[in-house]
């Protein structure tokens, strides 16, 4: 299992858009989605996040204007490299503009039209939560197809991102 990150750029008061990345390469081609990544030795969620969102789309976030607000587990069957840990950041602060790159086109959405047919199939179930201000946390399991939703879970959370710990906790207390 990787920890990840995602990270949500919203703009209003309140937020009436959000910044999806349309991915060009690899893991998640062809589908829009925040802008993260892996965490690196040594670096915290949040730092990933702004490292990520920096090297993706050329936006600097300050620390403090990042809110951590969901933390998911998704499980792809038949693909334990897919397998991701993720912290999903907002932010309504950033200095500089979008742009594209390698790896993401960058696109101004309204809150009321975000493209979820063009998305995960699990971003329907929490991302709206969250654009309400829910702190969720959720577990998705995929199909060996790495596309077909098989089974999830939602609900409130109140945790740390950089504290959780989905392997440590057995069944019993993961969901408590």
């Amino acid at each position: 299992m990787r920890d990840a990150t995602l990270c949500f750029p919203l703009r209003g008061e309140p937020p009436t858009e959000i910044l999806l990345g349309f991915k060009k390469v690899r893991f998640g081609a062809g589908k829009y989605n925040g802008f993260g990544g892996k965490i690196e030795p040594g670096e915290t969620m949040a730092e990933a996040a702004i490292r990520e969102v920096r090297e993706e789309v050329g936006l600097e976030i300050p620390p403090e204007h990042l809110r951590p607000m969901a933390r998911l587990t998704f499980v792809f069957q038949g693909r334990p490299e897919w397998n991701h840990d993720v912290c999903v950041f907002l932010t309504t602060e950033w200095a500089g503009s979008p742009v594209e790159g390698e790896e993401m086109t960058p696109r101004w959405f309204p809150v009321r039209e975000i493209p979820f047919d063009r998305m995960w199939q699990d971003d329907v179930l929490w991302l709206p939560l969250v654009l309400n201000g829910w702190r969720v946390r959720g577990h998705f399991t995929f199909a060996t197809d790495g596309e077909t939703l098989l089974s999830w879970r939602v609900e409130r959370w109140e945790g740390d991102c950089d504290d959780y710990n989905p392997a440590a906790a057995d069944e019993s207390t993961a969901w408590a």
